[in-house]
């Protein structure tokens, strides 16, 4: 007796340790083929932007989940004929496990997994059914092609991405199409007054929201501040920009900043270390694990900077130009989103002076940098134009004292301000 070979993929766990996601958006319909490793959806967690690939070839059968389902990890969310059929002793059991897949890091050792949350897939009634997502012309209305920022742009701007048609490659819908769609809203006879706009608390608005109330209720903050000249810094990258060592690089005050605080850790390690509640002790850590405060279309994120202490002020250049990049395109893996031991926000690219920043959950501190710009300020007895930047320090009080993160903090100062005393260290 054979049986056709027909098999569910469900919904894996993409390796930062989380029970659930959204499906954004599918990149194939029923009886569309596919490769293996070839995309077949997007999903969106609270941490990450993930595309999934297909573990198996062969032909689409049934999409199980609708965009914009959170559903739990383990949910079967695509059916796939992998083609003729095999006799029924040698079909797949219904337990047999998915094969690795492609892209996804492995899991932080340090990570534990939250409970599954138990109103995570919707009532039966509520549920899509399989005919229906079966057929190719609802899945078309269901699902329009649109990438993560352009689908915020929409909710925005209040346009119906089902109305669009999209006039990119594969239908996709641009930016240019919303924004075409909306025009005629925005040129209509008289605006609602008094119009409100709903939008559900999830995705990485959701896990910051989580983590800074987290944060703020139980780890006690303490913030101190310090205006810095940064003049030198800045005629030391002028100069550096000039070398061919670093014509390739994208050197900004920000690389400055994190050399800096590499080095200050290295004098006050209770900056880099973290409160273990359970098991009653501070861990210390001998690398630092560097976050970078991202503003994304996703949201906020923090993506690291793996053992910066480790790095040259080139090295260090290139690795933030390359977060940069990569947080901006919605492509950060989420293994580069957890494990950090210390972060830096840079407020100062908005034109803000300075903050209170809120410490990472799990850190010990966290450093605000603010606008860099002219301002008045005495030098050698005389009044001078410099250019000066404000820092602000956050640290769990729990963790450091007055005197360790005051020392931190001066020290970080003392290295803009003289970046040639870092050859004394």
């Amino acid at each position: 007796m054979v049986t056709a070979v027909q098999r569910e993929f469900t919904l894996p766990d993409v390796g930062e340790g989380l029970t659930e996601a959204e499906i954004v958006s599918w990149r194939v319909r029923p009886g569309d083929t596919v490769t293996v490793n070839q995309v077949i959806c997007e999903i969106e967690t609270a941490k990450a932007a993930v595309e999934l690939p297909s573990p198996w070839a062969g032909t689409v059968g049934e999409l199980l989940a609708e965009p914009g389902r959170t559903i739990a990890v383990g949910t079967p969310i695509i059916t796939i004929d992998t083609g003729g059929a095999v006799p029924v002793a040698d079909a797949p059991a219904e337990d047999e496990a998915v094969p690795n897949l492609v892209g996804y890091g492995p899991r932080q050792a340090s990570a534990t997994r939250r409970p599954r949350r138990r109103d995570t897939a919707p009532p039966p009634d509520e549920r899509p059914t399989r005919t229906a997502l079966s057929d190719e012309s609802a899945v078309r209305t269901a699902v329009p092609l649109a990438k993560p920022p352009v689908r915020k742009l929409a909710k925005d701007l209040g346009v119906d991405l089902g109305s669009i048609t999209g006039s990119g490659a594969g239908g996709v819908i641009t930016r240019a199409d919303v924004e075409a769609a909306a025009a005629p809203v925005a040129a209509g006879p008289a605006p609602r007054a008094g119009g409100v706009r709903r939008e559900p608390i999830r995705g990485v608005r959701k896990a910051t929201a989580a983590a800074v109330a987290g944060s703020a209720f139980t780890a006690p903050h303490v913030t101190e501040f310090l205006t810095v000249d940064v003049t030198a810094t800045l005629a030391l990258r002028d100069r550096l920009r000039a070398t061919r060592e670093y014509a390739d690089v994208k050197l900004t005050p920000l690389a400055f900043v994190a050399k800096a605080v590499c080095l200050a850790a290295k004098r006050t390690p209770e900056v880099n270390a973290s409160w273990d509640e359970q098991a009653g002790e501070i861990v210390f850590y001998d690398r630092v694990q560097l976050g970078i405060a991202a503003a994304t279309p996703r949201g906020l994120i923090v993506p690291k900077v793996r053992d910066a202490d480790t790095l040259s002020l080139r090295e260090i250049a290139g690795a933030l130009a390359e977060l940069t990049e990569t947080a901006r395109a919605g492509k950060t893996p989420p293994a580069d989103l957890v494990g950090g031991t210390f972060t830096i926000t840079n407020v100062g690219v908005f034109g803000v002076d300075t903050g209170t920043p809120i410490i990472n959950p799990g850190e010990a501190a966290i450093l605000a940098v603010g606008a860099i710009k002219p301002a008045p300020w005495v030098v050698d007895g005389e009044l001078a134009v410099r250019t000066v930047c404000q820092l602000a320090l956050s640290f769990d009080h729990r963790l450091v004292d007055g005197e360790q993160g005051s020392r931190f903090l001066a020290d970080v100062g003392a290295l803009l301000t003289d970046p040639g005393l870092a050859l004394t260290w």
